[in-house]
């Protein structure tokens, strides 16, 4: 039969109970940004677009012109320009 590991049980329902309050705040945020893209469909932004800009500026900019050149060559290799 295998030991047990030996670990403080008091640790590990702090980590497993912040980890579980994390979630919740996970779960608000993510609730507070479908309010804020709603927000932009009802002013006549184009949600799929802001969705691809943002995308777009966490790319830092040297992957992102090295993305861009690429989409550019199989763009033109498969005649979408």
């Amino acid at each position: 039969m295998t030991e047990q590991p030996q670990f403080d049980n008091n640790r590990l329902v702090s980590l497993i109970e912040r980890i579980e309050r994390l979630n919740e705040e996970k779960k608000a945020l993510s609730e507070d940004i479908k309010e804020v893209f709603a927000e932009a469909k009802g002013a006549g932004y184009d949600v799929k677009a802001m969705r691809a800009v943002i995308k777009l500026r966490s790319i830092n900019p040297s992957d992102r012109q090295k993305q861009e050149y690429m989409i550019d060559v199989y763009k033109k290799a498969v005649g979408l320009e």
